[in-house]
């Protein structure tokens, strides 16, 4: 087995990487579990490694995996057009490691594990 599964069939698995890597592209931190946030590391890499290749058919492939959402009411900007242009030009010199993950401790109700992912400066 490569990867968690985190107790959900594929398509359910499939819609939570595409909301959390949502998230995370337009917030730039997010709190969760531990392991999924070590599962969602490698989907949000792959995205800014495609928002800085730059070319149309790296934004689709982006476009087919993350939502639709308004990253910037200002602007107007939804998250594709963000990852592309805010954090596709800030790691344009950084060869991976986009992310970082944070131990904050266990959840009060259930005890999982709970971390911070962000993006790094």
């Amino acid at each position: 087995m490569a990867y968690a599964k985190l107790g959900r069939d594929s398509a359910a698995r499939k819609a939570l990487f595409r909301d959390l890597a949502t998230d995370l592209i337009i917030n730039e931190r997010i709190q969760t579990t531990h392991s999924k946030a070590k599962a969602l590391r490698p989907v949000v890499e792959k995205m800014i490694t495609l928002a800085k290749r730059g070319d149309l058919h790296a934004r689709r492939q982006a476009a087919a995996f993350i939502r639709n959402e308004v990253a910037d009411q200002e602007v107007g900007k939804n998250a594709v057009q963000k990852l592309f242009d805010d954090v596709a030009e800030r790691y344009a010199e950084r060869q991976g490691g986009y992310t970082r993950i944070l131990k904050v401790g266990p959840r009060k109700g259930d005890g999982a594990e709970l971390a911070i992912i962000e993006l790094v400066k």
